[in-house]
């Protein structure tokens, strides 16, 4: 399963890494710490020493009520770190926005995934994301990053969320998006409570039996404080755990802020699943 993404191939027939780097002064886990260009620069190094094949790059957090960012700020904040990672590292370079003109911006920067939590709902993300032509990963919410958390509900929430992907995949294709540069993504705590996130998870491989690869981002996040009752800094084991879980059920990429060890955790997943039962 090659992806092609602006030139750089990566076979997600096998499962990747994909490091987080908020260029943000509020996200919840590492809001302020690489903030400037330069900053990203340096962690999006070390992510990719530690065996990132994608760096995500954002400029608005999504936090459950996080307030929204102008679009001229959020082009501020990602653009001279996606020209400094791209004049640098070999890696594919992620978006992670809503917005069509950031995504533009973004792309002439050096960016060639549009990661967009928002499905490309936006007012111009789909006409934006055709004219691009990258791939795009194309995630479930509940809501808005402002409400997504104020009583969450589903009748069945794998079905439903699984529903909501086929809609939003058939929107794209309609629109001239290529299913060969779709990602899935369900949305992890994303207008969704405990239960809905462990559901989700338990039954991950229905939203993985689509030819379409899924992503899986649960790093540090609230479903692992909530069932454990630990800090943001205390749920790397956690992130792990939940990381290896959705590996063995099919995602191929998994979204961390501590790629070293998830890449650790991915390989030894692999090395299970593949093993031969008989010598």
């Amino acid at each position: 399963m090659m992806m092609d993404f602006a030139g750089k191939s990566l076979d997600l027939s096998a499962p990747h890494v994909m490091g987080i780097v908020n260029v943000t002064p509020d996200s919840f886990s590492d809001g302020g710490r690489f903030f400037s260009a330069d900053k990203a620069l340096e962690q999006a190094r070390k992510l990719v020493a530690d065996g990132a094949t994608i760096i995500d790059i954002g400029g608005e957090s999504t936090r459950p009520g996080s307030e929204p960012v102008g679009v001229e700020e959020e082009i501020r904040r990602v653009v001279p770190a996606i020209e400094a990672i791209h004049a640098e590292l070999d890696v594919v370079i992620s978006i992670d926005t809503m917005k069509a003109k950031v995504m533009r911006a973004a792309v002439a920067a050096g960016a060639s995934l549009i990661n967009d939590v928002n499905a490309l709902r936006s007012e111009g993300a789909l006409q934006a994301a055709a004219e691009l032509g990258v791939p795009v990963c194309l995630m479930h919410m509940q809501g808005s990053p402002q409400t997504m958390q104020q009583q969450p509900h589903y009748s069945d929430v794998v079905s439903e969320v699984n529903e909501f992907l086929s809609e939003r995949v058939a929107a794209c294709e309609a629109a001239g998006i290529s299913r060969s540069k779709i990602i899935l993504d369900p949305g992890f705590v994303f207008g969704k409570n405990a239960l809905h996130n462990l559901r989700l998870m338990k039954h991950l491989s229905v939203i993985t039996e689509s030819d379409l690869p899924v992503l899986v981002g649960v790093s540090r996040k609230s479903i692992i404080g909530a069932m454990l009752n630990i800090s943001v800094e205390e749920r790397l084991a956690g992130s792990l755990a939940l990381a290896s879980i959705a590996i063995w059920q099919g995602a191929k990429i998994i979204r961390s802020h501590d790629v070293r060890e998830t890449v650790q955790a991915v390989r030894l997943c692999e090395h299970v699943m593949q093993v031969n039962d008989f010598d």
